[in-house]
Formats: structure tokens, sequence, C-alpha cells
């Protein structure tokens, strides 16, 4: 028997960020929108713990015990008192090491589809706990839809969404380490008084009221400055999709991807085009949302 888990990609509609911590995180107020790109997690029981990869980028993809995955894995398996003895099959399609929570999405997928396979018992509840417990964005990547997240952006608030919001994605040519962009955030935040992170209220009215419009004028990235210091050349790319049209572009999170929100399914088609020919990016994806969480299928 096997099971296999199907889980989206993440886009920050809004990343506000404050001071480090004493323990080096920061807290956020970081507004969540699920899209249409995914991840399949498929789970086999199996002699010892495995793990496999297939898909664009999968050799950038660890195979031991460092993937969220096999994390997930163990972690449920020691909550239960067994072994984690299953081989874990990850088909990629979220880009890596790109601000989208690839990883993430691999271990709440994978911890999904151990729950189901193995049936702890473990409640909705107890899982979320988990998945905090591996990453700021995996809870995230196992709720799905959208939500604001605070703390280190593990505890979720569900948000409404009226409507459907589509968006082009541009991959970049190289990753960006997110330990790496907090770090710069904080270097070139030094000596700032920097407010305590909250949601945007029109961030948060835009979604309900499913206004691209509206959203494109509220949303916004605090750790964008740091990914451009970083990585200059994504400067070049935010602009080509603003000149082909796009309603607002950003940095995805840590980045190097950048997101870029349109009005239409017609007009991400056009932006796409736009952005593969503007030779500013590796490639170019089009999603919409907001999607579901990890889903069992």
């Amino acid at each position: 028997m096997s099971v296999t888990v199907r889980v989206p990609a993440k886009v920050n509609v809004q990343l506000a960020v404050g001071a480090a911590r004493p323990d080096g995180f920061h807290d956020l107020a970081n507004v969540f929108l699920a899209v249409g790109l995914y991840d399949e997690v498929t789970v086999t029981p199996a002699e010892e713990l495995r793990v496999t990869c297939e898909g664009p980028d999968a050799g950038q993809v660890p195979l031991d015990e460092t993937n969220l995955a096999a994390r997930a894995a163990i972690a449920l398996a020691r909550r239960a008192g067994i072994e984690p003895a299953v081989h874990l099959h990850i088909a990629k399609d979220i880009p890596v090491a790109g601000g989208m929570a690839g990883g993430s999405a691999d271990g709440a997928g994978a911890l999904l589809a151990c729950e189901t396979l193995w049936n702890t018992g473990a409640t909705r509840e107890e899982l979320l706990d988990i998945c905090a417990e591996l990453g700021s964005d995996v809870p995230f990547s196992l709720v799905g839809g959208a939500a604001l997240g605070v703390g280190r952006g593990e505890r979720l608030t569900p948000l409404e969404v009226g409507g459907t919001f589509h968006w082009v994605f541009a991959m970049a040519e190289r990753g960006l380490s997110t330990p790496a962009v907090f770090r710069e955030f904080d270097r070139l935040t030094a000596g700032r008084d920097i407010p305590e992170p909250t949601a945007s209220d029109d961030v948060l009215d835009a979604l309900a009221k499913g206004d691209p419009d509206a959203l494109a004028a509220a949303a916004t990235n605090d750790l964008q400055p740091a990914a451009l210091s970083l990585y200059p050349d994504l400067t070049a790319t935010l602009a080509a999709g603003r000149s082909a049209g796009a309603l607002t572009a950003l940095v995805s999170g840590s980045g190097p991807t950048t997101a870029f929100l349109v009005r239409d399914a017609a007009s991400a088609d056009e932006v796409a085009e736009a952005l593969r020919a503007s030779g500013t990016c590796r490639s170019v994806r089009v999603a919409s949302g907001a999607a579901p969480g990890a889903t069992a299928i």
C-alpha cells in the first residue's frame, strides 16, 4: 500500500518582519496564499527510511535526514513509538530554494501521508504542532488556502478569500539562502527602530473581497530589500514584469522567485510570455490561488 499527498506552493502577499529576537528568529506578520503549483509526496512501506526525488531541480534536493519530508516521518514515528520504515518519493514541481516553501510543502505532505499510512491517531492539532517544530512555513503547507501567520509564521489564523487571484512566477538562475536574507535584513536595518509586525487591514480586505487591484496596491515584503541587495539582478526581472502589465511585482518570501499579480488568466499568459522573452529569468510559471492545503489523492 502507498499513500500520495499533493501539497501546494505559497506566495506571501504580505511579509512584515520585526527585529531579531534573542533566539535568532524574527517575529512576523505573514499573510500566506497557497497557489496551484504542487509537489506530490508518496509514502510506501520499506525496510528503512529512504528518500528519492524527481522533477525540475531534483538534483538540489537533499535525500538524507536533513530533508524536511524525512524529518516529518521521523518526528511522527517517534511520537507513535514506531520505526520510520518508509520510502518517501517526492515528485517536485515547486521551485527549489525559490521562496515558495517547496521544502516545507514536502514536510507537510510527508507528515499527512505517513499519518494516513500508519493511522497513528494524531489529531490535526498534533500534526500542526509537529509542523511548527519542523519549520515556520510547514504549518501553512498543511492548511493551505490563505492564512495569517504570526510568531515565526507558524501560528495560523485562516483568512477569507473572496475570489481567485492570478499569478505569474519567474524563477531565478540561482537560489537564495533564507538565513542569509534574514542576516542581510538585520544588516540593512541595524540601528533603526523596527515596529512590531502587524497584518495590513488593506491586504486582508482585498483578499476577502477577491480584489486584485486592491491587493496589488497593498502587498508588501519587508525582506525584498535584503533579497535585492544579495541578488541585484532580480531588479530587472521585477521591472520586466511590471512593464508587461503586472498589477504588482514583488519578491516571493525570501526569494529569489519573483511574483507578479495580474488581473485574470489572459493577463497571466501575456505577462508570462513577456518574462520568458525578457532574458531576465530562468523559467516562468503561471498559477492561481487560493489552493487547498495538503490533500491525500
